[in-house]
């Protein structure tokens, strides 16, 4: 690779990382794509493709060196936007640079391949918000899927107003 070229390939990745921070908030909501299962190959006779379950877990990481976070609500909802459930009964607290995790089993099918979870937190003064990340895997003898998703925040929206009516 030309030095040029490589200047400002390295330039593109410092620009993206840079970007990746955000300001201090006070609380966010943050959408965060799940995929119960993926679709693969060649479809079949009856114009399906092959399906293989995933199971994903959440990671709700406090990215504050300071301050704890409190996360107070994790609604998960289908690939229709319907609710299907909500993870926490009760506000989390998240000290800081600690972790809280959610997990959606193998065999819970329900999200469909357009799953998400809205994630809404809140801290008492501006803080670093958190990463919000979820690990899709299938780990099977010959065949393995690993993948990662990343939250965005939903602008404009702190509170729960996350809709979606319960099935």
């Amino acid at each position: 690779m030309r030095p040029l070229h490589l200047f400002f390939l390295v330039a593109a990745v410092l620009a993206s990382s840079f970007s990746l921070a955000q300001a201090p908030q006070k609380g966010q909501m943050v959408y965060l794509p799940i995929y119960s299962h993926i679709w693969y190959g060649d479809k079949d006779k009856k114009g399906n493709p092959a399906q293989t379950l995933l199971s994903s877990m959440v990671s709700i990481r406090n990215t504050d060196p300071g301050a704890s976070i409190r996360i107070l609500s994790a609604r998960y909802f289908d690939t229709q936007g319907r609710l299907i459930r909500e993870y926490l009964p009760m506000p989390v607290t998240v000290p800081a640079f600690a972790t809280h995790e959610l997990f959606v089993e193998y065999q819970d099918s329900s999200g469909g391949s357009g799953a998400n979870f809205a994630i809404v937190w809140e801290s008492e003064g501006e803080v670093s918000p958190p990463l919000v990340e979820a690990i899709h895997a299938r780990l099977d003898a010959g065949r393995s899927v690993v993948f990662s998703t990343s939250g965005v925040t939903i602008p404009g929206r702190k509170g729960t107003e996350a809709g979606g009516k319960t099935r």
